[in-house]
């Protein structure tokens, strides 16, 4: 019997020890989870038969350290969840190893060519949050985009003196205005355009404002803007219009919002001029923000959402099965998958340019090999112990 019981503390060891030297050979890899042999006492009713190992667990839930890589679409996450994976064959798998790429399609894969999940954007680039679907980069240009909103916020100085109505507005004249500012503009063939805001107090809380598209003064319109007594914009209530014919492109048909413009006793500044717009541009690469918003980047400084990853959460991580020690499917120990977006409720934010490491502890590990080196020695020394005294009792008959 004392055969018997040291091979199993012999077979459970070994098993201990795969584990050990499978955690050392995985710490530099990333989204590895370190692995335990769990022993188990076997009884045959109240008769001792040894040990054995009940289960190879992994520490799924301990979340490893994030390093920083540089690199856009080397992704970790912070706090909680996984990423959910599309294989060849269709299954989902669940990893918190963040290596993706875009292949040959534009989709984003991972390091063995899982497709990433999330939410896809529609023919009108909005997101469609009722599908869950491999994310793809659209690998086209971006047309230009003519300008139809400038959103412009800006304090008027109320000390400055109303000019009067003699001479008239003029912009070459700058005795007949306070103020000017010009903003960029494009029309539908993403060429520049200016348009020149001309400021001129005509009274107190009152003033008008020019408008003059690339210096055309004959063409100029006008709109008049009042504030009460406590320096808040009271007209006008609604964007102002302004329209120009451009030769060879759409006609420019811009609003104007002046909404949370001001005027107090303080020089005049303006705190906002964000105008849309832009000229066309090449696609020269892809960025993932924390919320997981997945966007396509351009030449021209613009980006264009192309979908929104999504994380699964599960309500016993633990009881994942693991497929490769980086990633899991779903069992009914872990329940099914919660899928949500990264930053809101249980879910963690994407770390973008990161990866998190192994959670192995090398000091432990080591540890642990030299107590199951020292409990291997101590099972075949019962074993040899053991032979030593069947010979002797052999002899001695």
């Amino acid at each position: 019997m004392s055969f018997n019981i040291a091979t199993t503390g012999l077979s459970a060891i070994t098993q201990q020890m795969n584990a050990i030297s499978n955690n050392i050979a995985n710490s530099g890899t990333v989204g590895y989870k370190s692995m335990r042999a769990e022993f188990a006492a076997l009884y045959a009713e109240s008769a001792p038969l040894g040990v054995g190992v009940s289960n190879v667990s992994q520490s799924i839930s301990v979340a490893g350290s994030i390093a920083g890589t540089g690199r856009n679409l080397d992704l970790a996450i912070g706090g909680s969840g996984f990423f959910v994976v599309r294989d060849s064959s269709g299954a989902n798998t669940y990893t918190r190893a963040g290596y993706f790429g875009t292949d040959s399609n534009g989709y984003l894969v991972n390091n063995i060519g899982g497709k990433l999940q999330g939410y896809p954007v529609g023919a009108d680039g909005k997101l469609q949050t009722g599908t869950v679907s491999d994310l793809q980069m659209n690998a086209g240009g971006l047309p230009a985009k003519s300008t139809s909103q400038l959103e412009f916020v800006a304090n008027f100085d109320a000390r400055e003196e109303a000019k009067p109505a003699t001479p008239a507005f003029d912009p070459d004249n700058n005795d007949t205005f306070n103020k000017s500012y010009t903003s960029q503009v494009y029309d539908s063939l993403g060429r520049e355009h200016t348009v020149t805001q001309y400021f001129v107090k005509t009274g107190e809380n009152s003033w008008t404002a020019h408008y003059v598209v690339d210096g055309d003064k004959a063409n100029a319109t006008s709109e008049n803007l009042t504030f009460d007594t406590n320096g808040i914009l009271t007209s006008p209530t609604a964007p102002v219009s302004i329209n120009a014919a451009i030769a060879g492109a759409e006609d420019l048909d811009i609003s104007i919002n002046y909404s949370g413009t001001s005027q107090y006793g303080s020089d005049f500044n303006v705190s906002k001029n964000n105008a849309d717009g832009y000229t066309a541009g090449e696609k020269n690469g892809q960025q993932i923000d924390e919320d997981g918003m997945v966007y396509a980047t351009y030449s021209n400084g613009q980006r264009l959402l192309q979908g929104q990853l999504v994380l699964a959460h599960f309500t016993n991580p633990d009881g994942l099965k693991s497929t490769d020690g980086t990633a899991w499917e779903q069992t009914t120990a872990s329940g099914d998958a919660l899928l949500g977006v990264p930053g809101s409720g249980l879910y963690g934010s994407v770390k973008p340019g990161a990866l998190e490491s192994s959670n192995v502890d090398m000091t432990s590990e080591l540890v642990g090999l030299m107590s199951a080196q020292r409990n291997y020695q101590a099972n075949t020394k019962v074993i040899s112990t053991n032979d030593q005294m069947m010979t002797a009792l052999f002899q001695a008959l």
